[in-house]
Order: structure tokens, then C-alpha cells, then sequence
């Protein structure tokens, strides 16, 4: 049975430090982002991100989603960000727009493409605990604790926690259900809406007004 962490109740940072240590020692854990429960691994690990991939039965191929603390850590696993891009960052992070760009040549990582995608899906999140933990820990691979095609997990429960293979689950109670991530693929050289979720068309045509939809 997976260990279960109560998040409403101990010292913060000990729970940052037993979530560190757990990644950093090549596990999956489970903790809350702003609108569902999701996996985490080191981005840089790549047994630990296949382990994710595997808890989720995703399609051998799928690429998982990279978040980080800042912007900056942002650009530093990115290049050619143009300024289209930067100024979405700026309006947006932290909060629920995920960007495709293109990951940065030097990275050693394989995030379930194979390296085969010339793309990576990153954001910046604001969830408290996430935010901190990324602060500590880097870039974390990131996908729903769902199986792949279900809806977002707004609580756990016992049952979840005796069946999952992972080091730790931090519980932070019920969640909000509320809309999913925006979607700007920023690849082909101009920005495309590829999906309108928490921000809407209009918002995003207001800080770049040629936007592909």
C-alpha cells in the first residue's frame, strides 16, 4: 500500500523534503495540482518517467508534460522562444497555460517519445505544494493519476492507494474540479491555439493578437 502523506497537517517543509527524496531516488509519487491528483518524476530520469507512463497505460510513444517553477526554468530546457511566447509567460505563469515548445538540444532526457518529438509540453503551475516542491527539486515530468482518457482525480481513496506502485501520495483532500490547461503550440514558427481551456481565445488574442485558432 502506498504511503499516504496528509498535506493539512505537519511541517510543509518535511514534506517537501520526503517528496525530494523520493524523486531523487528514481520514484513516481502523487500529489495535488490545482484542478486533479498527477503523477511526478524527475524529468531527467528516465525509468522513473516510463514507470509513470506505465501507472497511467499510455500508449508506448506519448510524450509526458514537463512543469516548472518559474519561467526561467523554463527557458533553461527550451530554446528559440520568440517574443510571442515570452509575453504568454508573463501573463500567464504561474497558472493554467501549458506552451509546446522546443526542448533545448543539450538535455539528456527521454520523456517517453524516445527523443523522437522535437517538442516538449511545459508549464508553470500555481498549486502551493507542487510549486514549492519544483522550487527544490526542478523540472518534474507530470501527468493525470488517471487512467490515460479519464477524467481528472479529484480525491483519493483507499482503494487507489493499496493498488498504486509509487513511493508516496500527498493527500490534500477534495479538489476543485475546474477547466483544464490552454494549449499554444509554438513549434511551426507561429503560435496555434491547439486547445482553449482555463484562458479563453480572447484572452490570449489580447496579448498576441496573431494567433492561429
Amino acid at each position: 500500500m502506498a504511503p499516504r502523506v496528509d498535506l493539512k497537517q505537519g511541517e510543509t517543509k518535511k514534506h517537501i523534503a520526503r517528496a525530494l527524496k523520493s524523486l531523487r531516488d528514481g520514484y513516481v509519487i502523487v500529489a495535488p495540482l490545482e484542478h486533479g491528483y498527477v503523477y511526478l518524476a524527475d524529468a531527467f530520469s528516465p525509468f522513473a518517467v516510463r514507470a509513470m507512463h506505465v501507472l497511467r497505460g499510455d500508449e508506448l510513444g506519448t510524450s509526458a508534460q514537463v512543469l516548472g517553477h518559474s519561467a526561467q526554468t523554463i527557458l533553461g530546457i527550451t530554446r528559440d522562444i520568440s517574443e510571442d511566447a515570452q509575453l504568454m509567460m508573463d501573463q500567464f505563469w504561474p497558472g493554467l497555460l501549458s506552451l509546446t515548445l522546443k526542448p533545448n538540444r543539450s538535455l539528456h532526457w527521454d520523456l517517453g517519445d524516445d527523443r523522437a518529438l522535437d517538442a516538449v509540453s511545459v508549464r508553470v503551475p500555481k498549486s502551493k505544494f507542487v510549486k514549492a516542491l519544483l522550487k527544490e527539486s526542478g523540472p518534474l515530468a507530470v501527468a493525470s493519476a488517471s487512467p490515460a482518457g479519464s477524467e481528472p482525480m479529484l480525491k483519493l481513496n483507499r482503494t487507489q492507494l493499496k493498488e498504486w506502485d509509487i513511493a508516496v501520495a500527498f493527500d490534500n483532500g477534495a479538489l476543485k474540479p475546474g477547466p483544464s490547461s490552454s494549449i499554444v503550440d509554438f513549434t511551426e514558427g507561429h503560435p496555434r491555439i491547439l486547445r482553449a481551456g482555463a484562458i479563453s481565445v480572447a484572452e490570449m488574442t489580447e496579448v498576441i493578437p496573431l494567433i492561429y485558432v
